[in-house]
């Protein structure tokens, strides 16, 4: 479990692979990891640019001190929110999967990751540095909600809510088939159990496989 040491910038950020690459590798490794771990991926695609953007366009990034990523999987989502991240914001990822750590490293050697699970996002701020009751402005989450169980979902809407200062928000994205499954529909029912708004957006059909944003406010 680690990080690495220096901060995050847009200017100095690179891809090291060309777009076209970076798309085919990323589906064959989601695949990859979804046969071996459907319970942490839970995706056969990386997501797209629509749905990436979906994801953040809430976020006010000229006031945003704080932001966190969970499941950032090969950095799809990293990538257009390092496009509008400003240097001098707190920004760091949490990723379970050890392959996708490994590429999500190479591809951006410049942000923060912890290798471990949403549920100690308290520990990890705290590991920063920075106080974990209620510092963060903002959390956008590319986690399978779905192909958790309860106890699990729980447990890191839990350590969310603890680290979310009031009026921050949580974005997170669901497969339009996910919410016919009972774990799916259990999540739907979750969150206003933990969010004072939770709104949902239109579908981002285009993506594979379709899917929508949740936006949760505390």
């Amino acid at each position: 479990m680690g990080s690495s040491t220096s901060s995050p910038s847009p200017a100095r950020h690179e891809l090291r692979s060309t777009p076209v690459r970076e798309r085919r590798g990323g589906i064959v490794l989601y695949l990859k990891q979804y046969v071996r771990a459907p319970g942490q991926i839970g995706a056969v695609a990386p997501s797209s640019t629509e749905l990436s953007d979906r994801l953040i366009e809430t976020i006010d990034f000229a006031t945003c001190k704080s932001l966190i990523e969970y499941g950032p999987g090969p950095g799809n989502v990293t990538a257009r929110i390092l496009l509008r991240l400003r240097p001098e914001t707190n920004f760091f990822a949490i990723e379970a999967n050890p392959e996708m750590c490994e590429v999500f490293r190479h591809k951006f050697p410049n942000v923060k990751l912890f290798e471990g699970s949403a549920a100690k996002v308290a520990d990890y701020l705290h590991q920063l540095g920075m106080v974990p009751d209620g510092s963060v402005d903002a959390i956008v989450s590319g986690l399978p909600w779905a192909a958790f169980g309860q106890t699990l979902q729980k447990s890191i809407l839990e350590a969310t809510l603890r680290v979310l200062k009031p009026g921050g928000q949580l974005t997170t994205f669901a497969y339009h088939h996910g919410v016919l499954l009972p774990a799916g529909q259990r999540f739907a029912k979750t969150l206003p159990q933990y969010f004072s708004s939770v709104s949902r957006s239109r579908g981002v059909l285009w993506n594979l496989p379709p899917a929508f944003v949740y936006r949760c406010v505390k």
